[in-house]
C-alpha cells in the first residue's frame, strides 16, 4: 500500500494513518481511493476487532481536500466523485470505529471524523467545515452529518460561516466524545479499543447496526431491530460465555460464535 496510507494491525486493533504530514494530510484522488482500499480490507480481516484512524505528525487529522486537485475537477467529476460514498464505506463498516483526531479536522477530514462511530480529539485540534471559504461546499456528508450530530441551526452556522472551533467548543456541542492532551491521545484511543475488542465481537457488531439502522426511523421500527438484534445474540455460544463468566466471576474467553 502506498505510503500516503499507512495500516498497522496488533492485539486486535488496526491503526489507519493518513500520511501526508506535508500538506496537513490533506487528500487528494489517490489518498481516499487508499482509504476506501483500506477500509474494505480491514472490514473483511476476522483478525481486526476495532479501528483507529488517525493523521501523521502532530498538526493535522486531516485538513481537508487538496485544493490543487480540486482545480481541475469538472462538474462530470464532481457528480461521479467517490468522496462522499468513500466515507459512506467509513461509516458502514461492520466494525467499530474512533477518530484519533490530533490536530486540524477541516473539510473532508471533518467529514471522515464524523463518519467514525467514536471521536476523541486531542486540545488542540480544530474543527470546521471550511469549504464555504473557497467557494465550494461540503460534499463528503458534511451537510448531513453534521446537522444530524449538533442540530441543525449550530450546523448551519458552522457550514456558511466556514468558522474553525475548538477542541473544546466542539466537545461542548457534542461534535466530540471527549477532548485530552494531545500526548494522551493515542493512549486513550487505544485503552477504549482494546476495552471494546475485548466484548463479543458478535455482540459489537449488531449493538452498532441497531444504532446505526434504527437512527431515521420510527421508534416502533427501531425498536423492533434491537428486538431482532438480540434474539440474534441469543442464538450464540457467545451470550452464554458472557453470562457465566459474570456469574463465574472471571474474564469471559468469547470465540465470536
Amino acid at each position: 500500500m502506498s505510503e500516503k496510507v499507512l495500516v498497522k494491525i496488533e492485539d486486535n486493533i488496526a491503526i489507519v494513518t493518513i500520511n501526508r504530514p506535508e500538506v496537513l494530510n490533506a487528500v487528494d484522488k489517490e489518498t481516499w481511493g487508499l482509504i476506501k482500499k483500506a477500509f474494505e480490507s480491514l472490514d473483511k480481516n476476522n483478525e481486526v476487532k476495532v479501528i483507529i484512524i488517525t493523521g501523521a505528525g502532530n498538526k493535522a487529522f486531516i485538513a481537508g481536500a487538496d485544493l490543487n486537485s480540486l482545480k481541475v475537477r469538472t462538474v462530470l467529476e464532481t457528480m461521479e466523485s467517490e468522496n462522499s460514498s468513500i466515507v459512506r464505506i467509513i461509516e458502514k463498516v461492520s466494525k467499530p470505529t474512533i477518530a484519533a483526531i490530533n490536530g486540524y479536522c477541516l473539510g473532508g477530514g471533518c467529514e471522515i471524523s464524523m463518519a467514525c462511530d467514536i471521536r476523541i480529539a486531542s486540545v488542540n485540534a480544530k474543527f470546521g467545515q471550511t469549504e464555504l471559504n473557497v467557494g465550494i461546499l461540503p460534499g463528503a456528508g458534511g451537510t448531513q452529518r453534521l446537522r444530524n450530530l449538533i442540530g441543525q441551526g449550530k450546523a448551519m452556522e458552522m457550514i456558511l460561516t466556514g468558522d474553525i472551533i475548538s477542541a473544546e467548543e466542539a466537545f461542548t456541542i457534542g461534535l466530540v466524545n471527549k477532548i485530552v492532551p494531545f500526548e494522551n491521545l493515542m493512549e486513550l484511543c487505544l485503552e477504549m479499543a482494546k476495552k471494546i475488542a475485548a466484548k463479543s465481537s458478535i455482540a459489537v457488531k449488531l449493538a452498532k447496526s441497531a444504532v446505526q439502522n434504527g437512527a431515521d426511523l420510527p421508534i416502533d421500527i427501531g425498536l423492533l431491530i434491537e428486538v431482532l438484534s438480540q434474539s440474534v445474540m441469543f442464538s450464540t455460544s457467545d451470550h452464554l460465555e458472557g453470562i457465566n463468566a459474570f456469574l463465574e466471576k472471571r474474564k469471559p474467553n468469547y470465540t465470536g460464535e
